[in-house]
């Protein structure tokens, strides 16, 4: 695909602060109800300005700045839970209206205005998800299904708003976000796809790390 193909439209910017929640009769804190902005704001090298992650080690840092979901998907999802989902609905940053997971690659880079962002890997949704939802199976529905969105790490900041993300740089050996989502979730046992995809320079360094150890069991067995 040449870098000049593929027009993202970003219908939305969302952010949340942490907030106090309960699940299976636990207390907890989540940044998962995002909400619409109006008018530019910044992005940083580690997230939204107004953006808050409870768990830190899981979410947000650097190669897990933006989270990008598709309202190409929302139809099913509304379907599924039985009521009208507003943007945000899936604790993403970046609300998008284009079908992503088999067109967005890892290492991809997009202009927005005068932000510069890179896909660093697939989102992998938690039970946070199942918790604002109140479904627990919400979370490997959305895996099986493929439609689970990507992170983006900000390679230059700067203010943003809604308008569009642009292609501007494909590396050579990469995959789509589609094809990374099979080999991380559903077919774990493919080597050759394992280290096809730890040959990828812009994957995330955790989602590598996660890899190898995939790799080095399968050595001991």
């Amino acid at each position: 695909m040449a870098a000049d193909a593929l027009t993202i439209p970003l219908l939305s910017v969302n952010v949340s602060l942490a907030e106090p929640g309960i699940y299976k009769n636990k207390e907890t804190r989540s940044g998962i109800n995002k909400k619409p902005v109006s008018g530019p704001i910044a992005l940083g090298p580690t997230g939204l300005a107004g953006d808050e992650q409870a768990d830190l080690v899981n979410h947000g840092g650097p190669d897990k700045a933006v989270c990008v979901y598709s309202y190409a998907h929302y139809g099913h999802w509304e379907r599924v839970l039985g009521k009208k989902l507003d943007y945000g609905a899936f604790g993403e940053n970046f609300t998008v209206d284009r079908r992503i997971e088999n067109e967005v690659c890892i290492g991809d880079v997009f202009r927005l205005g005068e932000v510069k962002l890179q896909v660093s890997q697939p989102r992998q949704p938690c039970w946070k998800l199942a918790m604002k939802w109140g479904l627990d199976e919400l979370p490997s529905l959305v895996l099986q299904s493929g439609a689970t969105g990507f992170y983006f790490r900000v390679l230059e900041p700067g203010a943003v708003s809604k308008g569009e993300l642009v292609l501007i740089e494909r590396p050579k050996d990469t995959a789509t976000v589609a094809e990374a989502n099979r080999i991380l979730f559903i077919d774990k046992d493919d080597e050759e796809g394992i280290r096809r995809m730890l040959a990828i320079q812009a994957l995330s360094e955790g989602w590598k790390e996660r890899l190898r150890r995939r790799l080095e069991k399968r050595k001991a067995e």
